[in-house]
């Protein structure tokens, strides 16, 4: 069987590179200093350990499974169902996102969905920064309503001493309300016919084919383990560490072609731990008084704007913390405001969720054929999402407060 050697690319440090080296460079310094204690700079980083192992086994996952034309399937039969109509598309891929976020979580859905949205783009010539778009936005609003759907609604689950059903039961409306924002915002920002290259999309006549089908079993089968393993809540950076395992052990013994220096995840590492060394620090020289000052008043639209502003200059686990330090006990309507604006609110710049910056780095990615991904202007990225992000967040605590 003759394979293609992947394209060789250049080592070039794009924006998302150089931020995340100068954020580690911060939080290092302020490490050094003496500005962030030892004991706080060790006690951070233990805490993002499993997170850091995570984004890097899930990228090395996603970038073999994406080799072995898993997704590309996956988009093909996608594409039947709408059968060359790009609203049913619209709805069955808003619904798939929806769904997988929900029961899933939300980094499940840009792990598995991203690549998916992407091959299907090829297949079919619909628009790929819509299918893209679909998955990161509502990887974030879509998370509201279950605790598992995404790791603050645990904190907070855990905080209010809330079981699903009781979390269910106050943030339906909320959910409710947020993805109705999305959709529209969706609609008019990227599907409607002014964005399309087609009337209607191409429906794929066959199924791509597949040179290596061992490498495609055994995605699929490492693909479902990993669902498995997070519908029965295993720690999902265990699930991903096996599922990178097996599929590198698969590729050592079969396609050594695969294996290059670039599945190395360097990036995503690299920013997370920063931003847990800068975050504390800024907190201790008074960054806790200022987010004390901006959400102290009980107010939901408060805490849920504060931790949707935050969330963006800072990621949304550390903004979550912050800001939940200094909302009294007891006080649930504030608590849910501001879980509200950190999962809604991460939507304008790269950082503000983990699950953004991993989509970043999805999209950046070749495809198996050497084409890139659609490209994403930051610009207008962030400009969108700070519209969505504000808007659902009202829409949002409005529903809240309505219950």
């Amino acid at each position: 069987m003759t394979r293609t050697a992947p394209p060789t690319r250049r080592l070039r440090l794009d924006v998302l590179d150089r931020v995340s080296i100068g954020v580690l460079a911060a939080g290092l310094l302020c490490w050094a200093t003496g500005a962030l204690p030892t004991a706080d700079a060790v006690a951070s980083l233990t805490r993002i350990a499993p997170l850091v192992l995570f984004l890097g086994t899930v990228t090395v996952m996603v970038a073999v499974v994406r080799a072995s034309l898993l997704f590309d399937l996956a988009a093909t039969a996608l594409a039947r169902l709408g059968r060359g109509s790009h609203a049913a598309l619209f709805a069955c891929c808003f619904a798939l996102a929806t769904a997988t976020t929900v029961f899933l979580n939300l980094d499940t859905t840009v792990v598995l969905l991203t690549p998916v949205m992407l091959a299907l783009a090829a297949a079919t010539r619909a628009p790929a920064l819509a299918l893209a778009m679909t998955t990161v936005w509502l990887a974030n609003t879509a998370s509201l309503l279950l605790p598992v759907s995404n790791l603050t609604n645990l904190l907070a689950a855990d905080r209010i001493g809330a079981d699903p059903l009781d979390f269910a039961a106050r943030m339906w409306a909320p959910q409710l309300a947020v993805l109705a924002v999305t959709a529209a915002f969706l609609w008019l920002g990227y599907w409607r016919r002014r964005h399309r290259e087609l009337d209607r999309y191409v429906v794929p006549a066959a199924l791509p084919a597949v040179p290596d089908r061992r490498l495609l079993w055994t995605a699929a089968a490492v693909c479902a383990g990993f669902v498995v393993a997070v519908v029965a809540e295993a720690p999902i950076q265990l699930a991903s560490a096996a599922a990178a395992a097996v599929l590198l052990a698969h590729c050592l013994l079969r396609r050594r072609d695969l294996l290059t220096w670039s599945l190395v995840p360097w990036r995503l590492p690299v920013l997370t731990a920063g931003l847990f060394l800068l975050v504390p620090a800024l907190m201790l020289h008074g960054g806790s008084t200022l987010v004390a000052a901006l959400a102290g008043d009980g107010s939901v639209l408060r805490a849920a704007f504060t931790g949707a502003a935050l969330s963006n200059l800072v990621n949304n686990l550390p903004a979550y913390t912050a800001v939940e330090s200094v909302i009294p006990v007891g006080d649930t309507d504030a608590l849910l405001g501001l879980l509200i604006g950190v999962n809604v609110g991460p939507l304008v710049l790269p950082w503000a969720s983990m699950a953004t910056l991993l989509w970043f780095d999805l999209v950046a990615a070749r495809r198996p054929d050497g084409a890139p991904g659609p490209r994403v202007h930051l610009g207008r990225f962030a400009a969108h999402g700070a519209l969505l992000a504000a808007t659902a967040t009202a829409a949002g605590a409005a529903a809240l407060l309505r219950l």
